[in-house]
């Protein structure tokens, strides 16, 4: 799922099309969350595929951790990165700040890690 497909599309003075400013969502703390070691294989695309069985919602996490640079899908290295176990309350505040009238096709996230990264080993359930 595109988070852009539904944003509108302005018309600048020269006549360019532009999307309107995009807002995320405050992802607040959860005793639900998972924190897990980044190594030097972890992008957050592939986190998310892992965790959420999306690759599209790499925002989520990214966003979670106050990413310093969101132009980059590599999280920081030896560092542990909190993954948010509740995407569609997320996203669902995503489209709503956005004014996006979008219903999710699923809301069966995986959300255990299911890949065959390291990151098993790695990751710690604990509250705040």
């Amino acid at each position: 799922m595109s988070r852009y497909s539904d944003i509108p599309i302005v018309k600048t003075p020269n006549n360019k099309n532009i999307y309107t400013n995009i807002k995320y969502p405050d992802i607040p703390l959860s005793e639900s969350d998972l924190y897990i070691l980044c190594n030097s294989t972890d992008r957050y695309d592939k986190l998310a595929l892992s965790y959420y069985g999306d690759s599209s919602l790499w925002w989520v996490i990214s966003i979670a951790n106050n990413a310093s640079s969101q132009d980059s899908l590599f999280p920081p290295l030896d560092v542990y990165i909190r993954v948010p176990q509740n995407p569609v309350d997320i996203i669902s505040n995503f489209n709503k700040l956005n004014n996006i009238s979008i219903k999710l096709v699923s809301t069966n996230f995986s959300l255990s890690n299911n890949s065959s990264n390291n990151n098993s080993n790695n990751s710690i359930s604990t509250g705040y």
